[in-house]
């Protein structure tokens, strides 16, 4: 049952029409007192509620009346509605546990969406939630790209297990290099929509000047240079999912161009004022610390609640070393199959050299350096000497770092790249290939750790 809170009558009919008509029990309350009677004597699933009562429009009420229904039920979803000039107060909402907020006036299929969204999620809560079994991941869903049986690795993919066949937005975050990339196709992958496309955009390249081009489309003329239509990626992603790479990088005066569109999933391309529809499942990527960001004023609030639905961290590579033989495993015998070589061993001693390494790039820093030695060494059995020579060695590692103890994670992997540098002599794009990242990301720890590097 769905309880609907709001003091306007007309409002009230509306939700109540359109919610019957989508198949759903519901009650109605037109103020506190009768919304926190309802919630004792009858349990609703979902509460869906305005934030102002009386001729205030500060929202108090509302979030007095949501700090109530919260102590009551603590898991009782409760989505917000609120005029768009009064976004922040939907975050204050949001901060105090709401599940969601639309805008008046609402869209009926966003709306909808996200109730299903809201009582999907609540279902999944109520069953008992036991760790997911690998042979039971890989018998029921599509994991086949994702190597690993840590315990670590089999925490997200239960959390990607339980939310794919959701509209859930998800946030994905973690270290460079920890498959950020793979976790969202298989969320597309596992999900009503995996039949519609997977658009993958990496807002961190996107200039301000080509963002809405890029991410809305153009008509022919609409610009200099726009001498043909072109479609957006949200339009290409209609009915599939778009996977916001990178967000933490996109400038503020694009967020809130992305926030309108994430918000009631409509659009207009440039040079066409008529606002477009789409139907896009988002799932975005970041290995910035968001909540920080949105702290320094350098991340939009509402946006990070609006993206935020479901967040997954990714451990790193240093986290599920277990999961390291099998994943050189996985890459030579990939690497093998696409040149047409035989069958590549390793002795113990390597695997043991393999699994203590720090991989500040984590698996793509694992991942160039096995297809590096594999290639360049030529032999049918790879040991520790062939990695050496690639890499960087372990022995150069002090023992506190090898084993991480008292060592911070920033502390290890400054020491890495510094041994990187000097081990490539300065030459930033092998420095880069070495740790398994980009340049920009090279770049921005140089920033970070105050490593000078010769011009």
């Amino acid at each position: 049952m769905i309880l609907i809170i709001d003091d306007d009558a007309g409002v009230r009919s509306s939700l109540s029409f359109l919610l019957k008509h989508a198949g759903f029990q519901v009650e109605v309350a037109d103020g506190p007192k009768a919304a926190i009677a309802c919630v004792r004597e009858q349990s609703p699933d979902l509460i869906l509620m305005d934030m102002n009562f009386s001729m205030t429009t500060t929202g108090e009420e509302g979030l007095q009346l949501l700090r109530q229904v919260k102590a009551l039920c603590p898991d009782l979803p409760v989505i917000l509605m609120t005029a768009w000039g009064s976004i922040a107060l939907a975050v204050k909402g949001m901060q105090l546990g709401a599940f969601d907020f639309v805008t008046k006036p609402w869209n009926n299929l966003m709306l909808l969406k996200s109730i299903r969204t809201a009582l999907a999620l609540g279902e999944q809560r109520k069953e008992a939630i036991r760790p997911l079994d690998r042979a039971e991941a890989d018998q029921k869903f599509h994991f086949d790209r994702i190597i690993g049986r840590s315990h670590a690795l089999m925490e997200v993919l239960g959390t990607v297990a339980r939310v794919s066949s959701t509209n859930a937005s998800v946030l994905i975050t973690g270290e460079s290099g920890t498959g950020k990339e793979l976790i969202a196709e298989a969320i597309h992958a596992n999900s009503p929509r995996r039949k519609e496309a997977f658009v993958k955009v990496n807002l961190g390249g996107l200039s301000q000047s080509l963002f809405e081009s890029e991410m809305f489309g153009h008509k022919k003329g609409a610009f200099t240079d726009a001498y043909m239509d072109r479609t957006g990626r949200f339009e290409l992603a209609h009915k599939g999912t778009i996977f916001l790479d990178e967000i933490g990088d996109l400038e503020l005066s694009c967020q809130v161009k992305l926030l309108r569109v994430l918000q009631d999933q409509t659009f207009e391309v440039l040079g066409d004022s008529r606002p477009r529809k789409v139907d896009v499942r988002v799932v975005s990527a970041t290995n910035r610390d968001l909540s920080t960001m949105v702290t320094d004023r350098s991340f939009r609030e509402d946006l990070f609640y609006r993206i935020n639905l479901i967040s997954i961290h990714l451990p790193s590579l240093r986290e599920r070393r277990e999961d390291i033989p099998l994943l050189v495993r996985y890459f030579a015998d990939k690497q093998t199959e696409i040149n047409g070589l035989t069958r590549v061993d390793f002795s113990a001693d390597a695997l043991e050299y393999l699994s203590r390494l720090p991989f500040p790039g984590n698996i793509r820093e694992l991942k160039n350096l096995v297809e590096r030695t594999l290639l360049v060494s030529g032999k049918s059995v790879l040991d520790t000497e062939d990695f050496e020579r690639q890499g960087l060695s372990v022995s150069a590692v002090p023992s506190s770092a090898v084993s991480l103890d008292g060592l911070t994670l920033d502390e290890l992997e400054r020491q890495s790249i510094l041994r990187a540098l000097d081990a490539h002599e300065g030459n930033l794009s092998h420095v880069a290939s070495a740790l398994g990242i980009s340049r920009a990301s090279l770049y921005r720890r140089l920033e970070k750790y105050g490593i000078p590097v010769e011009k």
